[in-house]
């Protein structure tokens, strides 16, 4: 009967350490229970993702995209590229894109770009690789390389707070262009271009939804971008009030902005200049945080700028009008 604790089986034998022989003992109702979600593949022994994995680690490479899966759409991952075609590589070299290797296929009909492409690297003291053209093929996946490639690593991105330190340390006032959504690579290397001639101590970036420095950005900027800062914002909004508080004034680039650019009176102070993206220019936040906007008045016909246009005319305009109170 229940609680008999004479029942055979019931209770432990004297001298052994054998639990009770008679029942599961509550074995059973634990081997039921659930062990955790099933670990992913790469972490399961014996499979061939564990395998891939372990292999990638061991020559301290990233495990391969297996089954033709891309990364997470919006991920910010800065990678290397590769160039390919001899104009775009030799305009690359000539500009100074930083490089770690060039490409050459085995049995290549080389011209002068060729010629000058080897020149070039092996003038800055870039290894020269000489491939099977289908190591090339495999590389470019499709795209036309004209048996040239050159490889260029990740770009390095400052802090925003390292461009407010350089502005505040120079003997000039602060100058710093912001870009707010700018996606086109060539219009960020031209903005480069321009903000390092006209004294710009930096160049901000928002961190996603925006053109990086790629080969296309350093090419555009003729070399350039290895002269000035560029750094990327977590938050581009509050990256800018920082700043605000920090004593700079924000004037943003608008069509129909409060002022014009000839009665634009704040050049001489600590700015920065923000531009908009190509077609919607500043989101609401961004010209809401704005202290000016500041329109560009056109004679012709064109309703509006290029947004890298827009940015050389607004900073050639501060330069000026620094130059004129430097003189006084």
């Amino acid at each position: 009967m229940a609680g008999n604790s004479r029942r055979h089986g019931a209770i432990r034998k004297p001298g052994t350490k054998k639990g009770a022989v008679v029942g599961s003992g509550g074995q059973r109702r634990r081997g039921l229970e659930g062990k955790g979600p099933t670990p992913p593949a790469e972490a399961r022994p014996g499979h061939i993702k564990n395998k891939r994995a372990a292999a990638a680690a061991k020559n301290n490479k990233p495990a391969p995209n297996v089954a033709g899966r891309s990364r997470k759409r919006g991920a910010d991952q800065d990678t290397a590229e590769t160039v390919f075609g001899r104009n775009p590589v030799v305009e690359c070299l000539r500009a100074g894109v930083p490089a770690t290797a060039l490409h050459v296929a085995q049995a290549t009909n080389a011209d002068e770009r060729v010629a000058e492409a080897v020149r070039l690297a092996a003038d800055r003291g870039i290894a020269i690789l000489e491939v099977p053209k289908v190591e090339l093929d495999r590389m470019a996946n499709g795209a036309l390389h004209q048996g040239l490639g050159l490889s260029v690593p990740p770009y390095e991105y400052a802090h925003p707070d390292e461009l407010l330190e350089i502005a505040q340390d120079s003997d000039r006032p602060p100058l710093i262009v912001a870009l707010d959504g700018v996606t086109d690579p060539r219009n960020l290397g031209a903005v480069i271009r321009s903000a390092t001639a006209f004294g710009a101590h930096g160049v901000l970036l928002p961190q996603r939804r925006s053109a990086g420095v790629t080969a296309v950005a350093w090419r555009t900027s003729a070399g350039t971008a290895a002269r000035i800062p560029v750094a990327r914002a977590t938050n581009l909004t509050r990256t800018l009030r920082e700043y605000a508080t920090a004593g700079l004034m924000l004037a943003g680039l608008d069509a129909d902005g409060q002022v014009s650019v000839d009665e634009f009176n704040l050049a001489a102070d600590p700015l920065v200049v923000v531009v908009g993206s190509e077609g919607r220019g500043l989101s609401r936040l961004v010209r809401e945080t704005c202290d000016v906007t500041v329109s560009i008045p056109m004679t012709g016909p064109a309703e509006s700028l290029n947004a890298s246009v827009a940015a050389g005319v607004l900073l050639a305009e501060v330069a000026r009008r620094r130059r004129h109170v430097r003189g006084h």
